[in-house]
């Protein structure tokens, strides 16, 4: 069993709570920018920590005026934006428990989380979040408090609070020990009913000091940057804890149509995102220079940039290579450093593999991406690269106070400062997973010499051919989503006779795509999968896949879905993972008929869709 241990870098404090980390910015820095607020006129407004403090009590008192008692739970249904921090630490100074449901949820999914929780209040951002809710509002009793950001919610309870003493929201504030809960965080989950998650104080107070020390680079009072992923998993609402604790100036941009813009005007030193973010903007460059007649150098310049990197990890990079990175990196690297505001230094990913390719492109951009690894019981992440040295295509050595293994069949397992407490009310599940303080992943990886954690697979989805072939999905699925008309891909096999697999359209990316190729651009996805042209755009990035594994694990036949793959349709989670069974169940007649007439020794059958 392989196991590497990474002691603490800050010592504990079992008495402290989060709001800790925002009182202790204040004291050291009163007059620090900690947010940016967007400005119609497309600028940006600072609000620094003393006047972010203010609010939070002032909110504070309002929650406490409408009756909201330590140890209530809030249910929180909101998209990115300002007032999620300024909430989250208003309901911690007033001693409650915020419970985050996606924004996305259905009415059934709103009453799941509230009514499991025994939340007693909402909060919802717009008419149509309350109107999902108000479909369940009936069935959930306990739900007697209900506010709505965008009718005026923080002004409101504001202006209702000022008669509350700020003795009573520092007593509230102090009630909190490390072992108490800080928020109940219900995992998206790929089958079954969601679990809630006990996240405590100490889970983010230890991380997050533990964290800022490992990163001084990264996360420190100079630095700033703009949020746009889900605040209401725990990726985004752990690094916007960390921010306030660091000192780092935090923007938010919910819209990605915006993002581009928005990182423009904002300037952000380093981004948060996962893999999907980082495929797209470079597709999209690509698309824009085959736009512009210029598809052939902006690829030549990506192979020179990658090369480029690779050469850095060896030790030595030739002076002509040398000569032709400078030329492509005033050519074309700089334009796109540019489109991202020009400051991007460093990009934290996480929630998938982000790919070889991609990795050693964006460090040649300036970028270093540093990979990350962990789950929602992990309170985010248990590992991360390090910018003085990180090692593309591993998701890095463990954080201090952080433990990873690797148990005898290959299962990741952490332990440390940021394992979470159970599953709330469900200690069957909780004992599932954890076992003398371990937590076990249920994702299958390798530690190398340095405690770099390599992730090759999921355990339960590896795929076991008729022929007793294990394949890992992720090693195929995440090089044949990097092309640019592709969304999502679907590696299926079990007990089949060959690997096969389903593969989604990207609609965003399809029109340019389709008018560089001299096709109609308004095809739909059901003319487009049909199409032999993107049907051979997607057997090159298939053919691309297989040549990284051996013949049993490659993919022998494909289909073209021609409808979308969404969290709407419920075929993806809410951080954009695919919801492997769910798709399996859904599309069991297409996967069949990959399969219709093939006797189970297979013999050299021909890709086709």
């Amino acid at each position: 069993m392989q196991q590497f241990d990474m002691p603490a870098a800050v010592k504990a404090d079992p008495n402290a709570n989060v709001t800790d980390l925002l009182m202790d910015r204040v004291n050291a820095t009163p007059d620090l920018a900690l947010f940016s607020l967007p400005q119609t006129d497309g600028g940006w407004t600072d609000v620094t920590a003393a006047e972010f403090l203010t609010q939070v009590r002032d909110l504070a008192k309002g929650f406490v005026a409408a009756g909201i008692k330590p140890g209530d739970k809030i249910g929180m249904m909101c998209r990115t934006r300002y007032e999620w921090s300024l909430i989250d630490f208003a309901v911690w100074f007033a001693g409650a428990i915020l419970v985050p449901v996606y924004e996305t949820s259905s009415p059934s999914q709103i009453l799941w989380d509230l009514e499991d929780s025994g939340a007693i209040a909402i909060i919802t951002e717009t008419a149509d979040h309350y109107a999902r809710f108000d479909e369940v509002h009936s069935d959930l009793p306990k739900v007697g408090l209900v506010w709505r950001i965008d009718t005026g919610m923080v002004h409101k309870l504001t202006t209702a609070g000022v008669d509350i003493e700020d003795a009573e929201i520092d007593r509230r504030r102090a009630l909190a020990k490390g072992s108490d809960v800080a928020t109940l965080i219900y995992t998206a989950g790929t089958t079954g009913r969601p679990k809630g998650c006990i996240l405590t104080h100490s889970n983010f107070f230890e991380l997050s000091r533990n964290a800022k020390a490992a990163l001084p680079q990264v996360v420190n009072d100079g630095m700033s940057t703009l949020l746009f992923v889900t605040m209401a998993h725990v990726f985004a609402r752990f690094i916007a804890v960390m921010c306030v604790d660091a000192g780092v100036k935090v923007g938010h941009q919910a819209d990605t149509r915006q993002l581009l813009p928005a990182m423009a005007s904002f300037r952000p030193t380093f981004l948060l995102a996962v893999p999907r973010v980082f495929e797209k903007v470079y597709n999209s460059s690509e698309q824009k220079a085959e736009e512009g007649g210029r598809g052939k150098i902006f690829r030549k310049a990506a192979d020179v940039a990658i090369a480029h990197s690779k050469a850095i990890d060896a030790g030595s990079v030739p002076l002509g290579l040398k000569l032709q990175f400078a030329l492509f990196d005033r050519l074309v690297l700089s334009k796109i450093r540019a489109a991202l505001g020009g400051r991007v230094q460093y990009a934290v990913s996480g929630s998938a593999p982000l790919g070889l390719r991609l990795g050693h492109f964006y460090r040649s951009l300036g970028i270093s991406i540093l990979e990350g690894y962990g789950l929602t019981e992990t309170t985010a992440p248990l590992t991360v690269n390090l910018p003085s040295n990180f090692k593309i295509g591993t998701v890095g050595p463990p954080l201090p106070g952080v433990s990873i293994r690797i148990a005898d069949d290959g299962e990741i397992e952490g332990k440390g400062i940021d394992v979470f407490d159970g599953y709330w009310g469900n200690q069957k599940a909780t004992d599932e997973v954890m076992h003398d303080g371990w937590f076990k992943t249920g994702d299958i990886g390798t530690l190398d010499e340095n405690g770099y954690l390599t992730i090759t697979g999921r355990k339960k989805e590896i795929i076991v051919t008729a022929g007793g072939k294990n394949v890992s999905p992720a090693v195929l699925e995440d090089p044949i989503r990097a092309d640019p008309i592709i969304d999502q891909v679907i590696v299926v096999g079990e007990q089949k006779p060959f690997i096969a697999a389903l593969v989604s359209l990207d609609r965003e990316m399809l029109p340019s795509w389709l008018k560089s190729q001299g096709q109609p651009a308004d095809q739909t996805l059901a003319e487009a999968s049909a199409n032999p042209i993107v049907i051979a755009e997607v057997q090159k990035a298939v053919d691309r896949a297989n040549g990284n594994v051996s013949r049993a694990e490659s993919i022998r036949k494909f289909h073209i879905l021609d409808s979308d793959l969404t969290e709407e349709s419920g075929h993806l989670t809410p951080k954009m993972s695919i919801k492997r069974n769910v798709i399996l169940k859904d599309f069991s007649d297409v996967i069949d008929g990959m399969y219709a007439g093939v006797p189970t020794e297979e013999k050299q059958p021909t890709p086709k869709k």
